[in-house]
């Protein structure tokens, strides 16, 4: 064994990290998150935007920035190639073919090609779809191969085409309120409509509450605690825990921001990409989403200030259709810090220092402001009557 480790690096001392505790799901979960951010950083310097505007818009040095690039580049040349082939499975010539998200390709005007290199990730993302179809929630149309297969598999990649949807994602916020109370509703529906997948056994459950006792603890102590000390974090950790066995759990999305929304003229047009859905909390993605808001509030156009309006306003849109309970009302504050100390765990692990760093800050300010998030909570409406 030393032989070997002799071949790649002598007369140096060597850090040998801890074996991750965290699941297979969890470690999916977070390789997606980091693939979507890297192609994300490509997309907008394909349309434009500068290494050094990069890098203050994801807390990342120029030479990382540089070095997704390049490594971006080559995969979409590569994928490029594998997708004009691919398309003959349904007849299509290739004509325009533009990434539009991290796994996302658009063909010609009306349709998109979803590429995976998880086959069961693929297959679960296409039973949502089907039952989301046939409950008239707006999701692409699967499109059937010319052998009248769901998906086609190339080389080492898996593919599904869809009816792309019209509208587009929203890049900034005008109608504060009106957006806030819209997103809450429009979370809310999805909300109903995946309690009606409950039944389906291909959806795998997870725990908030069991990541924050596990992985994410692990990699903060592995670290020597350099961003929120041990009495600190298992204190945030113990409030979630005085609530969790009390908060409804159920299907969700688990990746919501403005990118997976698509609205034409103000209104909705439908939801894209289910492929980190999973069991969980359901107050994870409202706070998930607010949460992005928050880290995007310059970029978005969107002050402190009003981010507190949609906290309020997101809230109140998701419980004019879904009812909250008092425990996850209370719970709020804490999942969101979770969250946060999730990702500083996260970032942490992949060496990626300004975003920790950005996580913990965001942390730091929910903190601060636990009173204020709780006092709007409590005022929030309960759900409408059904009308007659």
């Amino acid at each position: 064994m030393l032989e070997q480790i002799q071949e790649y690096v002598q007369g140096e001392y060597l850090y040998i990290p801890i074996k991750s505790k965290r699941s297979a799901e969890s470690v999916t979960d977070y390789k997606t998150e980091l693939e979507k951010r890297d192609a994300q950083i490509y997309r907008k310097y394909l349309e434009g935007v500068g290494r050094r505007h990069l890098s203050e818009i994801y807390h990342l040095s120029e030479s990382s920035i540089r070095r997704i690039i390049i490594n971006q580049r080559k995969e979409y040349t590569v994928m490029n190639i594998k997708i004009t082939e691919i398309l003959y499975q349904w007849g299509l010539e290739a004509g325009e073919i533009k990434q539009i998200y991290d796994t996302a390709w658009q063909v010609g005007d009306d349709y998109v090609l979803k590429v995976y290199h998880d086959v069961e990730m693929l297959e679960r993302n296409l039973r949502i779809l089907q039952i989301l179809s046939e409950m008239t929630i707006p999701v692409g149309e699967i499109v059937l191969t010319r052998s009248h297969e769901r998906y086609a598999a190339y080389d080492d990649i898996f593919c599904f085409l869809s009816k792309k949807l019209p509208g587009k994602n929203i890049v900034q916020i005008n109608a504060v309120e009106k957006i806030a109370v819209k997103m809450g509703e429009i979370i809310a529906d999805l909300h109903i409509a995946f309690q009606k997948c409950e039944s389906e056994d291909v959806f795998w459950n997870n725990s908030l509450l069991e990541e924050m006792n596990g992985w994410v603890k692990n990699n903060l102590e592995k670290n020597h605690w350099s961003y929120i000390n041990k009495e600190a974090y298992e204190e945030t950790v113990s409030r979630l825990e005085s609530v969790y066995d009390q908060l409804p759990v159920q299907l969700i999305h688990r990746d919501v921001h403005f990118g997976n929304f698509l609205f034409a003229d103000g209104e909705f047009c439908g939801y894209i990409d289910f492929d980190l859905s999973q069991r969980n909390i359901r107050i994870f993605d409202l706070c998930y989403f607010l949460l992005g808001l928050l880290s995007e509030e310059e970029k978005l156009g969107i002050t402190q200030e009003q981010w507190f309006e949609m906290v309020k306003n997101v809230f109140t849109g998701y419980g004019s259709k879904l009812e909250l309970s008092v425990a996850e009302k209370r719970a709020v504050p804490y999942v969101m810090e979770c969250i946060e100390l999730l990702f500083v765990a996260y970032f942490e692990e992949i060496q990626d220092v300004r975003c920790a760093q950005n996580a913990f800050e965001i942390y730091e300010f929910v903190k601060w402001q636990e009173n204020r998030i709780q006092k709007f909570m409590q005022n929030i409406i309960k759900k409408r009557p059904t009308m007659k």
